[in-house]
């Protein structure tokens, strides 16, 4: 494949992948804010933080869903 096609087709599937990172980024973001605001977590908060930054858009799912502890 040559260069420029490459170059075409990352031009063409830009406008798609740039919304995508941006709610990546605002997940990970909203998910890493309230896991430092938290008391409690469901496991520890280290554990949390490599799951939110390095699971992609999974991981701050997964932290809201199943790693939050209700507050008392």
């Amino acid at each position: 494949m040559e260069n420029s096609s490459i170059l075409d087709t990352l031009m063409r599937l830009l406008p798609l992948l740039i919304p995508l990172f941006l709610i990546q980024l605002g997940l990970m973001i909203t998910a890493l804010i309230d896991l430092i605001k938290r008391e409690k977590t469901r496991g520890p908060k280290w554990m949390w933080v490599v799951i939110v930054v390095f699971v992609n858009m999974i991981g701050p799912i997964v932290y809201f869903v199943v790693g939050r502890e209700e507050n008392e």
